[in-house]
């Protein structure tokens, strides 16, 4: 605003319709660039730590239903999911975990997840070294392209992110609608249902808000008053009609609050608390007895060439011969294509179908302990932010080896411990 046109303002109006003015010009401003905000279409997974990603929760298994549906159209993600044994000590143990969607805002919402088979709505325990199996109930809501993962929230953890996959509805968000039947026999939808009051409620607070900010805006200015209350001057600036200004408003205000908790209480008797309670009796999935054992004698990594190597003494226990068929650590699938004859479904970014190798590719006949060395290299372990193991305080890695038998069952063996990272790329292990 130029010289000139203040000038004329304040003539026109005086002072205090220029300081109006000012503050109703930062207030459109301030409206204008929340209405041009926009939701990201993605997640930032890469960003966390290695450390967290691989060595506190081992996705594997992970389905999606659907990755193309319309709106009002419900998908599934299922799998599996091991908590390392090897848990950071920096990271809170999950023994109050919560099983969630990540996903740019509400495009999906969660109809149901069960954990175990177990209905879980809210907070539950994990134990250290067992794995769970999970199923989240989806609808989608919004119509575009998405990034959608599981996801698992750990008190004083954090999100710990896992694997996503691109999501497409179609559709018009218009037409949505999430019908809910009540215990009276009556049906809501909740996509609008309480919304005009919701608006009329914050409404009133924020005009009440407005007007009481103005008022004292009005009152010589805000930073005027402050200087003068910096300087000692709090109680002469403050007038008899201020004071009973404050007064009449903080009389409405408590009247309001009053007026609208006897209407709420009286249309709304029966009501529901929310559900933040610790949801007891989930239990882990059957533990099978191991009939592979796999101990690790040591690795490294090689950060030119983003290959880790792994140095394995595996003893096979079971009636037939075994193969090392996959490694698979922070959501990332690194397959052995002499065991894969046939690409499996899952998100291309995360699979690497030629990145694991053995030393040693026969099989492990029955009662046979053999010394390997597995080889996981692809530029994805780079891409995903892996590699930063490397720089590491400790230099540990964590994740699940699966190997087979000829009857493609699969047997599976967590391994993790400290790597020594290599910056020569002819450094061996």
């Amino acid at each position: 605003m130029n010289l000139g046109i203040t000038q004329i303002l304040s003539k026109l109006a005086g002072k205090r319709a220029l300081r109006a003015a000012a503050f109703g010009l930062a207030a459109l401003c301030g409206a204008t660039t929340l209405i041009e905000a926009t939701p990201a279409s993605a997640h930032g997974e890469r960003s966390q730590q290695a450390f967290l990603r691989m060595r506190t929760l081992n996705w594997y298994d992970v389905k999606w239903s659907k990755t193309e549906l319309n709106v009002n159209d419900e998908m599934e993600i299922t799998g599996k999911v091991h908590v390392f044994s090897g848990w950071p000590q920096a990271v809170a143990k999950p023994e109050e975990a919560f099983l969630n969607i990540g996903e740019p805002g509400p495009v999906l919402i969660r109809k149901a997840s069960f954990v175990s088979g177990i209905p879980a709505p809210r907070t539950f325990s994990m134990s250290v070294g067992r794995d769970y199996e999970y199923r989240i109930v989806m609808k989608a809501r919004r119509q575009g392209r998405f990034h959608v993962h599981v996801q698992i929230n750990v008190k004083d953890g954090g999100p710990i992110v896992g694997p996503g996959q691109w999501i497409t509805i179609k559709g018009d968000m218009a037409n949505f609608v999430n019908d809910v039947t009540l215990l009276d026999g009556s049906t809501i939808d909740l996509e609008k249902y309480g919304i005009p009051w919701t608006f009329t409620y914050h409404f009133i607070w924020m005009a009440a808000a407005a007007v009481w900010v103005i008022y004292w805006f009005m009152q010589k200015g805000i930073i005027a008053r402050g200087w003068q209350v910096a300087a000692g001057k709090g109680n002469e600036i403050i007038t008899i009609r201020d004071k009973r200004f404050g007064g009449i408003w903080l009389a409405a205000s408590l009247l309001a609050l009053l007026f609208f908790y006897a209407r709420a209480n009286a249309e709304f008797p029966r009501t529901l608390p929310m559900q933040a309670g610790l949801l007891k009796g989930i239990e882990p999935m059957d533990e099978e007895i191991p009939l592979v054992t796999a101990h690790y004698q040591g690795g490294s990594y090689k950060v030119p060439g983003r290959e880790l190597s792994i140095k394995l003494k595996i003893t096979n226990k079971g009636k037939e011969p075994l193969r090392i068929g996959e490694f698979t650590t922070a959501g990332l699938r690194f397959l052995n294509p002499d065991v894969f004859d046939h690409r499996p479904e899952y998100p291309e970014y995360l699979l690497a179908e030629r990145g694991l190798s053995v030393s040693d590719p026969s099989p492990i006949a029955p009662g046979e302990t053999k010394e390997v060395t597995v080889v996981v290299q692809d530029a994805r372990f780079d891409i995903e932010r892996l590699s930063d193991l490397a720089y590491d305080t400790d230099s540990q890695f964590g994740g699940l080896l699966f190997l087979f038998d000829p009857s493609a069952k699969r047997y599976k063996v967590e391994l993790g411990g400290p790597v020594i990272p290599r910056f020569q790329a002819g450094a061996s292990l």
